[in-house]
């Protein structure tokens, strides 16, 4: 007798997570012109991240404000979330944090498209969240010489040489550059913590590590706002 399909009984349903951090109206328009069929469209600005103000350009939303979010768009038990787009690693990120593990990232789509909106069935999301995947700045700051810190920034930003969206440019002291989109460079063993700009990005290195990594969800943004050392060079 076969093994059971494990998602043999979950619904699966698609999330455009398009965004452009110059233009924060392409995501939708994008969506508009062109999508999986039956995709929904989350937002980083909106649906993606929290109303809190701080922890960085794109704090993490709270339990009640994702279970809005992700209710409204369809998610719950029984649905397995399938993002695809630039910010979907973010909403895989989420919905791991948040307790929903049904979830996964495509890099492209090759099959039929359909514009203009959808509208999903809503669900009851009910959030489970945890404490083990992220790290505030105050523990990154103290355990520095023990942690791996990855960097998904793009190299120059890195180095300091250039920061087109951040008002001081630089590294966390000791931070290894690992630039999204690229595969993983040789790490030293350790324990890994993952960030960017404002922790959309390094969502990206959370998924594709080979080893659990962590989030620093301010990133760069929230790092410069404390009393902390920066690298540049």
């Amino acid at each position: 007798m076969s093994e059971p399909n494990a998602h043999e009984h979950k619904v699966f349903r698609f999330f455009d997570c398009r965004f452009d951090l110059a233009d924060f109206g392409a995501g939708r328009r994008l969506y508009l012109e062109s999508h999986v069929p039956g995709a929904v469209f989350l937002d980083l600005e909106t649906d993606l991240s929290g109303s809190s103000g701080s922890g960085g350009r794109h704090p993490l939303p709270t339990a009640e404000e994702f279970a809005a979010t992700a209710s409204r768009a369809g998610i719950g038990e029984g649905v397995f979330a399938v993002a695809y787009g630039n910010g979907a690693a973010r909403l895989w990120w989420l919905l791991r944090h948040f307790g929903h593990d049904d979830a996964a990232v495509i890099d492209g789509w090759h099959g039929p498209r359909r514009f203009g909106e959808e509208q999903p069935e809503p669900a009851d999301f009910v959030p489970h969240e945890r404490t083990d995947d992220v790290i505030g700045a105050e523990e990154l700051a103290a355990r520095l010489p023990e942690l791996v810190v990855v960097d998904a920034r793009a190299p120059e930003r890195w180095r300091g040489e250039r920061e087109p969206i951040d008002p001081v440019a630089g590294r966390i002291p000791g931070s290894l550059n690992w630039p999204a989109g690229t595969g993983q460079p040789p790490l030293p063993e350790g324990e890994l913590v993952a960030y960017c700009g404002s922790g959309v990005a390094a969502c990206e290195l959370v998924l594709k590590a080979d080893r659990p990594a962590r989030l620093y969800a301010g990133s760069w943004s929230d790092w410069i706002t404390h009393d902390l050392p920066i690298e540049r060079g």
